[in-house]
């Protein structure tokens, strides 16, 4: 082989390596990045900012980890009044909310007429309190959140966000008194998700939530509107003497355990249009004053209305029950409404009688021939 020949096929062995080459330098520079690259952002020193911890899309799960949050932080931060502003962080211990100080009543200002005489109910002369908002938006909880309230109450003036965040073990707000709106939209609970007793005294949106082993809102009060559209119960839902002040929405919610709803109040309209039961139902001795709509309901095992009231519209068109549902004693004072359209009993008379007449006027041009 001549030097010239050996010369082109070097030249030609580069030129192949030369995409290879663009192939690894991207990968150079992922390599060459550093985990400073991942930047937390934090509020100011000023004391009476929020506890504020931010991290960006970009950051790897290895770069939240290593910069995560821990729960003794928040509570410090709530203690000292100070609201708590997290997102795209990993929260690491419990939180324990019986760990802040007690606050006498006598010197709480309340607007809520409605959380004054739950507090003069309890009997209790202090109460645990959080002023500021608490904002808790597409992160990991690795530990508890809880109350661990036995009496009294604990009272959350600010509002409470949760979207996105997911919490991997149980969260139990019992006893707690919102002043502000909740939003727990597209959250994941993994564990229980208790909020037994709980007052929401503004708006609360579990809108796509997704509950894990169990969920428990016993006697809880919804004071304005309260939406669980499209939420998912991977477990026993528990909703028993639960008083829905306002609109209720659990339209296309998915409940796979079993339900119930027993003993609870609607005073407003309810929506569980498209709604799916895997298991047994029971709406046993529940209230509705408002409208109730199943429409396109799905309950595939007992559906259990029993003692029942319905004193709104009670539309359960086009409901699916595979097994035979239970109205036993059910008291119905309201209307039903008239299915629209193809369904419309006054459409289909019209259909009826228009053929009559086609078949008529049919049969006499026979006859004439």
């Amino acid at each position: 082989m001549t030097l010239l020949d050996r010369s082109r096929r070097s030249a030609t062995c580069l030129l192949r390596l030369v995409p290879l080459l663009f192939l690894l330098i991207p990968l150079r520079f992922a390599e060459s990045r550093v985990p400073g690259d991942c930047v937390m952002e934090r509020a100011p020193s000023d004391p009476a900012a929020p506890f504020l911890r931010h991290l960006g899309k970009d950051c790897s799960e290895r770069e939240r980890d290593t910069q995560a949050v821990r729960a003794g932080e928040l509570l410090t931060a709530l203690k000292e009044g100070n609201g708590v502003d997290l997102s795209g962080v990993v929260i690491t211990g419990d939180l324990m909310l019986d760990e802040l100080p007690l606050v006498a009543v006598e010197t709480l200002a309340i607007p809520s007429p409605r959380i004054q005489a739950a507090i003069l109910k309890s009997h209790v002369k202090k109460i645990r309190v959080i002023p500021g908002p608490i904002s808790i938006r597409n992160s990991v909880m690795r530990g508890i959140l809880a109350t661990n309230v036995k009496d009294g109450l604990l009272l959350v003036k600010g509002p409470v966000t949760m979207t996105g965040s997911t919490f991997e073990r149980a969260v139990d707000l019992s006893r707690t008194a919102f002043l502000g709106p909740v939003d727990f939209s597209e959250a994941i609970l993994l564990r229980e998700a208790f909020f037994i007793e709980g007052l929401f005294d503004q708006a609360a949106r579990f809108e796509k939530t997704a509950f894990g082993v169990h969920s428990r809102f016993h006697k809880a009060v919804f004071a304005e509107t309260v939406t669980f559209h499209r939420a998912g119960f991977n477990g026993p839902a528990e909703f028993i003497q639960v008083s829905f002040e306002k609109d209720a929405r659990f339209s296309q919610t998915y409940f796979k355990m079993g339900t119930g709803f027993s003993g609870s109040h609607f005073h407003g309209p309810l929506d569980f249009s498209e709604a799916v039961f895997d298991r047994a139902a029971f709406f046993m001795f529940t209230v509705f004053d408002g409208d109730a709509y199943f429409r396109r309901t799905t309950f595939r095992a007992e559906a259990n209305f029993t003692d029942a009231q319905f004193k709104g519209v009670d539309d359960f068109s086009k409901v699916l029950f595979n097994v035979e549902p239970r109205f036993t004693r059910t008291k119905v004072s309201g209307s039903r409404p008239s299915p629209g359209g193809l369904q419309d009993p006054r459409f289909l008379y019209g259909i009826g009688a228009a053929l009559l007449v086609f078949s008529a006027v049919f049969i006499l041009m026979l006859r004439r021939r």
